[in-house]
């Protein structure tokens, strides 16, 4: 009669592959392969997931564009993270159990339904790269990024898990019969451990630097919306309050001349014009005249949507204030500029070619008394006309900046690599990047010596000193070395002394024949 075994032993095969009790099928031979199916697909999910954490910071980009194409605002940016999320959480959790039947000598050999959801789970994720990759795009660079401001913790990270795998893997080299199994075990890890040990030497993050640059200044992204809904007199307020230098706003006209502060070019996903005009929801925002503008509740959106899950952030008092914001026009903002000594930067999202739109837009800068140096000129139309106004100039492209003469560049933060950045500094180019949220890319760009970086999270990056890391390069090698050797002595004790346990297992005069057989 076979020894009982433990209830948790039992129960892990009966979860991983629905066999209750011990099995001698010879389904050992697949060992290897599904062991190393889970491991990959648990390895793809996991950095899968990274890739959408890293992301986090465009959300409300990712949110837009499903907007546009479904029509309906919902925070679909979190929906897919939950279901990434639960997809490399089973993965891991597979692997574990994986791990734990390898080290109790059962097959690893998952059930059918653990195969069909890995077979599934590998195309979800195909499919998200794939949609990455033709919709998002420029999202494959803000990964990139992450890497130059996580590169040297993934690194620590790998040498810890190639120091606490090295007792399995060292198992196997000496459980192997053949010479060319041990030599392709070893050979796999060694070439592996190597990589990891001296990828440093490849790690050129902005954070590991001498010296660290002044604090980029913060511009408010149609104000703060975080704090209040976008594009209003109160999320000005709020972002003025959380020390902004500069606001920045879109910049629409109305259909009798007005220009207005509004950035979709229809009114559905900020004002509840769908109840106040049902049969014109989805008419042009400047097809509407300021009168009916101003008739628009542009607030009750956001108390109802939550988009950046910041409502536990306002008072009673401030979340009825937000929901009864109105559209304000640009004479008003203009006004708080001029109170706040805050600088104005805007896009003109529908100007036509005549030329009416700019000058109307200039003239009511003009007229409000504001001083011109305030105001950051941005819509590339009809440039020429403002210049002769006095307005600071300030490019979204190198070259025509360049060609202009010019020295102020307003980017997105994941159009240009840290090395093109420097080199613009090198040249005394004033750089503001675009849209910065999360701490570890306001940490990277700071350390790369960005000028200001406009914001939605106004309210988190005030509060911070310094970056979230930063060390002179000699410290991070000292640390890198250090870690590095205390890993290999660890895995040539481990080394030792499983080559130690398997000589004591098997009696030399015998010739392999084991001890406990005898």
């Amino acid at each position: 009669m076979p020894p009982k075994e433990g209830m948790c032993r039992t129960c892990c095969r009966g979860v991983y592959s629905c066999h209750w009790s011990r099995r001698n099928d010879g389904r050992r031979r697949c060992t290897c392969c599904w062991f190393s199916a889970v491991a990959m697909v648990s390895l793809l999910a996991a950095s899968w997931l990274y890739v959408c954490m890293m992301a986090f910071n465009d959300r409300d980009d990712f949110n837009w564009k499903a907007f546009e194409s479904l029509k309906r605002w919902v925070n679909w940016f979190m929906v897919m993270v939950a279901v990434y999320a639960a997809i490399a959480i089973y993965c891991c959790l597979l692997l574990l159990f994986a791990l734990f039947q390898e080290a109790m000598r059962d097959p690893v050999d998952p059930h059918c339904v653990h195969k069909v959801f890995l077979s599934l789970a590998v195309l979800l994720i195909t499919a998200g790269i794939v949609g990455m990759s033709c919709r998002w795009a420029d999202e494959w660079h803000t990964v990139y990024l992450s890497l130059l401001a996580t590169g040297p913790f993934l690194q620590l990270g790998g040498v810890v898990a190639l120091t606490v795998l090295c007792g399995f893997v060292f198992q196997r080299f000496f459980k192997a019969k053949r010479a060319v199994s041990k030599t392709i075990i070893m050979a796999t890890f060694v070439v592996l451990t190597a990589a990891v040990f001296l990828s440093p030497l490849f790690i050129k993050s902005p954070c590991l630097l001498e010296v660290l640059p002044a604090k980029p200044a913060l511009i408010g992204h149609r104000g703060a919306p975080m704090l209040a809904p976008e594009n209003t007199m109160m999320s000005f307020r709020r972002s003025a309050d959380c020390g902004v230098d500069t606001f920045e706003t879109d910049v629409l006209i109305s259909k009798d001349g007005t220009p207005f502060l509004m950035h979709d070019t229809t009114l559905q996903r900020t004002t509840d014009v769908s109840e106040k005009f049902p049969d014109r929801a989805n008419h042009t925002s400047t097809s509407f005249t300021w009168m009916e503008l101003q008739s628009l509740n542009a607030g009750r959106w956001f108390l109802k949507s939550n988009p950046f899950r910041t409502l536990s952030l306002l008072s009673e008092r401030e979340r009825a204030a937000a929901g009864n914001q109105s559209i304000p026009s640009l004479a008003e903002l203009l006004e708080l500029a001029k109170e706040r000594n805050a600088s104005l930067i805007f896009d003109m999202k529908d100007g036509d070619s005549a030329g009416d739109d700019t000058r109307l837009v200039v003239d009511t800068i003009l007229k409000s008394g504001i001083r011109r140096e305030l105001v950051l000129w941005l819509p590339p139309k009809h440039r020429a006309h403002a210049q002769t106004r006095g307005f600071r100039q300030i490019y979204s492209n190198v070259s025509a900046m360049l060609s202009d003469g010019g020295n102020l560049l307003n980017l997105k933060y994941n159009s240009v690599s840290t090395e093109e950045l420097r080199e613009l500094k090198r040249k005394n180019v004033t750089v503001n990047m675009w849209v910065v949220n999360d701490r570890w890319l306001f940490s990277l760009l700071w350390c790369a010596g960005v000028d200001s970086v406009t914001t939605n999270a106004c309210h988190d990056l005030q509060k911070m000193d310094r970056p979230d890391w930063h060390l002179t390069p000699s410290t991070y090698r000292i640390i890198w070395i250090s870690v590095d050797v205390a890993s290999l002595v660890i895995m040539l004790i481990v080394f030792y002394m499983q080559r130690r346990t398997r000589e004591r297992i098997f009696c030399p005069r015998d010739r392999g024949t084991p001890l406990l057989e005898l």
